[in-house]
């Protein structure tokens, strides 16, 4: 697939199909109205009708009977003007790919960079359109066989109208950084897709190889002995249960000055959580091959950087494990001592996801970080606080909790804040050790945060927990069934936000 900008004249341009997007009841647009009298009224009678009023997610497909070089019209609903934002444009070019697929058009135009919104540039709504597009492109189907594999086909060319010259390179070169960081997503999403019986710790730990190898970084991956060498008890505990070999991963970009403080992204990366044993019910186990998601994050914003040759100094690091139980998995009742040396009464064996990060974190603060970023599908909690819409961040520093929370609304990875108040850590006490690992299920993921703050010294640090964002049970305009790639261009807009600041 071809995304490509153009500039000429929207009712002059010959394509299979043009996708013009509509805000609602505001037909008042010179374009509207030269494409209505060219329909012959066709658009001004939907609206009479009640068939398409511009509101979000409508849609109308209207064939043009060669009245127009274009052989389709797709009209998408933004919504009210004064509410859109560049999120409303990124849904409504995934909207409209998704409804052409299963069409097997071969070009496809869209005026949507045009739709002008207060507080954009060109370059923001022609990046906005342009992920929508690469989104709603995105498949996994490397294990399919039959003759359904690919039941839908993208078009082949898609063109990005414009009327300013003047704007197209700014455009061209968004287009260009679009493609880089949704490769980051897509790896992301392909990762967290992979099947539990080819997604070893060692695979994980393949894949940061591969980043490496085509982009340069460097790349470490502690095997079990160093582990023990380093005293990672915590780690170590929860990977004793399975036949497979932890690692922990590191992956190093350095696109910033020399004396510039790195950021660190630590991402879990238990690459399938059974529960141990403690184990989890039968229903829906097999969805717990992404419990890695913020791994896959990690390792796809370390290949997006380095392709867009962000001017920041990175460190990616993974703690991978498996959780499993066996005659040789941790119980209930143990206690871990950690790389830090804290020690840590294990209550719930499921609740590993923040062991493995307790030993990552202490690691990584060995580097001396300006801050700290974790990802991890932490809690079940989560979901019941936020749903499916949102990501929850908590942390120590409330003016890095604020910049996550713009890059998410601006990027449409939305995060919400939750509290860390000292209250919460009376929850996690233990009677026989420094801390335990679970706080019970009130405030479950608050809790899980309040573990992880007792490993993180002075350095800035923020928790996204994204167990609700990371995993679709629907297919989406934005992608299929699976793993969403949560996390990706969160941190890249972030990242983005923090070298302009720098």
């Amino acid at each position: 697939m071809k995304t490509k900008v153009c500039t000429t004249s929207v009712c002059q341009q010959k394509t299979d199909c043009l996708l013009i997007g509509v805000f609602e009841d505001d037909f008042s647009l010179p374009l509207l109205k030269e494409l209505d009298k060219h329909l012959e009224g066709g658009l001004s009678q939907a609206r009479r009708s009640g068939e398409f009023s511009g509101k979000t997610s409508e849609s109308l497909l209207l064939h043009t009977a060669g009245r127009l070089p274009a052989a389709r019209v797709l009209l998408v609903g933004l919504g009210k003007r004064d509410a859109c934002r560049t999120d409303q444009l990124r849904q409504a070019a995934a909207q409209g790919v998704n409804q052409l697929n299963k069409t097997r058009l071969q070009s496809l135009a869209t005026t949507l960079v045009l739709a002008e919104l207060p507080g954009t540039t060109a370059a923001d709504r022609g990046r906005a359109v342009a992920e929508g597009i690469l989104l709603a492109g995105y498949r996994f189907d490397k294990y399919r066989t039959d003759d359904e594999r690919r039941p839908e086909q993208l078009p082949e060319t898609i063109l990005l109208l414009m009327t300013s010259r003047e704007e197209q390179e700014a455009v061209d070169r968004e287009i260009v950084g679009a493609r880089h960081t949704l490769r980051g997503v897509s790896l992301a999403r392909d990762l967290v897709n992979e099947p539990g019986n080819i997604k070893s710790p060692s695979f994980l730990a393949d894949q940061a190889r591969r980043i490496a190898e085509e982009t340069g970084i460097t790349c470490q991956i502690m095997d079990r002995k160093a582990l023990q060498g380093e005293g990672m008890g915590a780690l170590l505990g929860v990977a004793q249960g399975s036949e497979r070999e932890p690692c922990l991963i590191t992956l190093e970009y350095s696109g910033g000055a020399d004396d510039q403080p790195p950021v660190a992204l630590v991402g879990k990366g238990v690459v399938f959580d059974s529960g141990g044993i403690s184990i989890k019910p039968a229903e829906k186990m097999e969805e717990m091959k992404m419990d890695m998601a913020g791994a896959a994050a990690v390792l796809g914003t370390m290949l997006a950087a380095a392709l867009l040759e962000l001017p920041v100094n990175l460190i990616g690091v993974v703690p991978a494990v498996e959780n499993m139980p066996s005659g040789s998995a941790i119980r209930p009742g143990d206690i871990l001592t950690s790389l830090s040396g804290q020690t840590i009464e294990v209550i719930n064996t499921d609740a590993e996801g923040r062991l493995i990060l307790a030993d990552a974190l202490t690691y990584v603060q060995r580097r001396q970080p300006q801050l700290i970023i974790d990802l991890a599908t932490l809690t079940g909690a989560c979901i019941i606080a936020l749903g499916h819409h949102a990501s929850a961040v908590l942390g120590n520093d409330e003016g890095l909790i604020e910049s996550l929370r713009k890059a998410g609304e601006d990027c449409g990875e939305r995060v919400w804040p939750l509290p860390l108040w000292d209250d919460y850590f009376e929850q996690i006490k233990s009677n026989v050790a420094d801390v335990k690992n679970t706080g019970g299920r009130p405030a479950g993921t608050i809790t899980a945060a309040a573990f992880l703050k007792k490993f993180v010294q002075e350095t800035r640090w923020a928790h996204l927990d994204i167990a609700g964002t990371a995993w679709r049970e629907k297919a989406t305009p934005e992608g299929p069934a699976g793993g969403s790639g949560v996390g990706v261009r969160l941190l890249i807009t972030f990242l983005k936000q923090l070298a302009a600041t720098e």
